[in-house]
């Protein structure tokens, strides 16, 4: 009766630190929709709940094919975003696909399924205990709870680890809807400021700086940049980039199919690579680690048929760039590449309009001097073309002083 009463009382007890738990959660998270600040909360519990030395959190990334470490108790924030598993792999990716929890009360590197990353001390914990975020029966993440020395997890400790688990995945699914509903109102905001921008009367520089800005912000890039194709040297060339890196900017030109934006444009069609310092065709991987680039994306700026250049996207991180994201950035290249024939149209035709109004003047000049000095109008040219040689004036500058001087004269 005593050991029944006993148990009723720990089972009640256990109950009690769940309901308090689960409103601490309610109270903390559920309202609000900020994905971070919700991630770092639930770790926070975690940890304060079972008193563990490590805790990660793992979620499942847009295509559902790999973890991504997104917050941590411990590990290096450095690490966040880096550590990656697919599913399947290591212990959390074995709880991702089975839906099942682990617990491992000691040595729990010695376990077949363990994966060690050699940037994350998981085998300096004996106890390990994995459970699947789950939403729908769906699996969107993990937690994984660690002890430096042995520990045998009790039932009441997974079933509250589990709990916590299926309360917090409607919060992070809620903060991710959330976060990508704002990613994709950035992108529509960025690509409608792209718009307004080629249509502007700014000069083709600005108009490039201003793309290769917004489109970094848009993208998360580490680096943003337009390389523009010189037709005569079939060399791609450094036009505009926000990077304040000099070395980056001053990287030499490449050729058609040289590296991956060389590639990019030979083959006319965007080119991803999740490690540009380990792809064996980047050229300046020295440069890249020099200025901690991982991932990159080359997008063709295309003109009906005819290639002009290319805009290069790159992260910090590694990065695998989804379909949606090479579709943004290849219809922010489309604008650009617009904007770029556009403003050298506009060039052209300004050039043209000086061109005739220098032709009228000189006309005009050379008739003044005919009359004035009673000489063929061949000659009075000659006469203009010499001394806009030897003063080292254009031809304009002497034919506005002719007709300056004649109309004082009168």
């Amino acid at each position: 009766m005593a050991s029944t009463v006993k148990d009723l009382k720990k089972s009640l007890q256990e109950k009690t630190k769940e309901l308090d738990v689960l409103h601490q959660i309610s109270e903390s998270i559920s309202c609000n929709l900020n994905l971070d600040a919700v991630l770092k909360q639930i770790i926070e519990i975690v940890v304060q709940v079972t008193r563990a030395d490590a805790c990660l959190l793992y979620l499942l990334d847009g295509r559902g094919e790999e973890l991504i470490l997104r917050a941590s108790k411990n590990p290096h924030p450095k690490l966040i975003g880096r550590i990656r598993l697919e599913i399947g792999e290591g212990i959390t990716g074995w709880v991702a696909k089975e839906k099942k929890p682990v617990a491992i009360p000691k040595n729990a590197s010695d376990d077949s399924r363990f994966k060690l990353f050699h940037n994350l001390p998981e085998d300096s914990y004996q106890a390990f205990l994995s459970v699947p975020l789950i939403v729908k029966n769906e699996v969107i993440g993990v937690i994984n709870v660690q002890h430096k020395r042995p520990h045998e997890y009790n039932h009441g400790e997974m079933a509250l680890l589990t709990t916590i688990a299926h309360q917090v995945g409607g919060a992070i699914e809620n903060a991710r809807l959330y976060e990508e509903m704002k990613k994709k109102a950035k992108q529509i905001e960025t690509l409608s400021q792209v718009s307004r921008t080629i249509t502007s009367n700014r000069y083709l520089e600005e108009i490039l700086h201003l793309i290769v800005t917004m489109t970094a912000e848009m993208m998360d890039s580490k680096i943003c940049s337009i390389m523009l194709l010189h037709e005569e040297r079939l060399e791609l060339e450094i036009a505009a980039t926000q990077s304040l890196s000099e070395a980056y900017r001053k990287k030499p030109p490449l050729k058609i199919g040289q590296s991956i934006s060389g590639l990019a444009v030979k083959e006319r069609r965007p080119i991803g690579v999740l490690n540009v310092t380990r792809e064996a065709s980047y050229m300046y991987p020295d440069l890249a680690e020099k200025e901690g680039l991982r991932s990159l994306l080359s997008v063709p700026m295309m003109l009906k048929d005819r290639v002009i250049g290319v805009i290069n996207s790159y992260t910090s991180y590694e990065h695998r760039f989804t379909e949606e994201e090479i579709k943004l950035l290849q219809a922010v290249a489309n604008q650009a590449a617009v904007a770029i024939e556009n403003t050298k149209l506009v060039q052209r035709s300004l050039q043209m309009e000086e061109a005739l109004e220098t032709r009228k003047r000189v006309e005009r000049a050379k008739g003044i001097l005919a009359r004035e000095k009673k000489m063929p109008e061949e000659e009075a040219f000659r006469l203009i073309q010499k001394q806009s040689m030897n003063s080292r004036r254009s031809m304009r500058e002497i034919a506005d002083a002719v007709i300056l001087a004649s109309q004082l004269k009168s």
